[in-house]
């Protein structure tokens, strides 16, 4: 009985200590260990924010980025398109990624990486390379990992900086000029996705020299595959699904490839860009020369659906779209069932056409005028109901605000935090009404969040940190 009554204990013990490890892990902080907090790319963090936000502290880079490709050309003069944007926006701002009480970021002028203290803002350690550092890290399992334009991808300790492992990816140690700079003939521009305790990377910019698609043992940097590509770059933040790895390719359009091997899969159609995010077995990208987001789903190629739009966050259901004037809210479910639905009649509208123009184009006494009538009635009411579920479609707008932050976008907790030009707000998340904003010191490329801590980097190096009152440093 006294052993039943000592086992009983010890069970109880032992489910109160489970029980507690639960919830400590639930008090944790939430970690935006990689750009965008995740391999989706999402920009999306469950943490709340208390509003209003103070300027915690502020880090001021001695020289601002030094963007690989400083814009867009002004017009597109062969198509007659004006008021370009520029599709490869990945380095303008020292992007950073954010593990426990750390804030790491790479740059593009010193050709280091950085780690900060999260709550003071002040250097913790720096690391040199032999390029400009364009991506933010990925940090994974106490090490920081990260390519540069030398073209090697680096594996450091997370905690002080030092080396672990580099690996260079190109076939041999070459530099060039490029960019003002002198770099390898194969830099990293692509931004390193850890999956499964494998990294994934790339490495060159010039598709007659090979483009080359690695996987690498994080522990040891040994590479697992390697696929060289010799028709696009790679340059933008990879991400990363259970079975897929999607490669942005600057002002192209991304790559689908599988993960076991990185045998290409297909190029998805539209109008290029290096934004890019995963929604399911959705991809999201652009900007487009004009700003325009695609949707392809699933393992199709051509687009599901468009919108007008520089980014978009997808949670609960919802797309929040962020245009330069605009931020709007969409049912998302039922507008992508919708969609779905138009496709198929568009694909039985355009079989359908094809049957008729081969029909008319039948010699006279071979013609059959009542079907072609027939058919011909039937391609109209396609047409029909294409414009209503394009209607429908239009209806599943839920809100509609003004917006003049349009420069970068993120969800945290029940607020979007849009960046602008010299200003960062926040927008209640169920109606857009911006609810909070604030100065910063440049243009607002990059935003991160984690700790209740809002993290603002801008073109001009400047990194701010925003938080309650507790948060303020002394």
């Amino acid at each position: 009985m006294k052993r039943e009554t000592d086992l009983n204990r010890m069970e109880s013990i032992r489910v109160a200590w489970v029980l507690g490890l639960c919830l400590s892990v639930l008090n944790v902080s939430a970690d935006w260990p990689t750009y965008r907090g995740d391999n989706a790319r999402s920009g999306t963090s469950d943490e709340a924010l208390s509003l209003p936000l103070s300027n915690t502290w502020t880090f001021q880079s001695k020289h601002k980025p030094e963007p690989a490709w400083k814009g867009e050309a002004k017009w597109d003069g062969w198509n007659k398109v004006y008021n370009l944007k520029s599709r490869q926006t990945f380095d303008y701002a020292f992007q950073v990624a954010l593990a426990g009480d750390l804030v790491y970021f790479g740059s593009s002028a010193d050709d280091k990486v950085y780690c900060l203290d999260a709550a003071s803002g002040k250097e913790q350690w720096s690391f040199f390379t032999e390029g400009p550092v364009r991506f933010a890290p990925t940090i994974h399992e106490g090490r920081a990992y990260f390519g540069s334009d030398d073209g090697r991808i680096y594996c450091l300790n997370a905690n002080n900086g030092e080396l672990v492992w580099k690996v260079q990816i190109g076939p041999r140690d070459y530099r060039i000029a490029g960019n003002g700079r002198v770099i390898s003939a194969w830099p990293a521009r692509a931004g390193v996705v850890i999956q499964d305790g494998i990294l994934y990377t790339a490495a060159g910019m010039f598709p007659s020299e090979g483009v080359h698609l690695c996987a690498l043992e994080v522990t040891t940097g040994k590479v697992l595959w390697r696929q060289v590509q010799t028709d696009l770059p790679a340059q933008g933040y990879m991400l990363a699904s259970a079975t897929r790895l999607y490669v942005p390719t600057g002002r192209n359009n991304p790559v689908i490839l599988d993960i076991a091997d990185g045998k290409r899969l297909r190029v998805v159609q539209g109008q290029g860009g290096t934004y890019a995010l995963l929604s399911g077995n959705a991809l999201i990208f652009g900007p487009g020369k004009v700003g325009q987001l695609g949707v392809v789903e699933g393992e199709t190629s051509d687009q599901l659906a468009q919108f007008s739009g520089n980014h978009m966050i997808v949670a609960d259901g919802k797309s929040y779209l962020h245009s330069d004037y605009e931020i709007s809210a969409l049912d998302r479910d039922r507008f992508m069932a919708l969609a779905r639905e138009r496709k198929v009649v568009f694909a039985q509208q355009n079989d359908l056409s094809d049957k008729l123009k081969k029909a008319r184009a039948l010699k006279k006494d071979q013609q059959d005028p009542a079907a072609i009538g027939e058919m011909r009635k039937t391609v109209l009411n396609l047409g029909r109901k294409i414009d209503e579920l394009s209607e429908q479609m239009r209806d599943c707008e839920l809100w509609k605000e003004e917006c003049d932050y349009p420069l970068d976008l993120i969800l945290v907790g029940d607020h979007l935090i849009a960046g602008g030009e010299g200003r960062v707000g926040a927008f209640n998340v169920s109606n857009g009404k911006r609810v909070w904003d604030s100065e910063v010191n440049g243009r607002v490329f990059g935003l991160a969040s984690s700790g209740h801590r809002l993290f603002v980097s801008t073109d001009l190096g400047t990194i701010h940190c925003f938080g309650t009152s507790q948060h303020a440093s002394k």
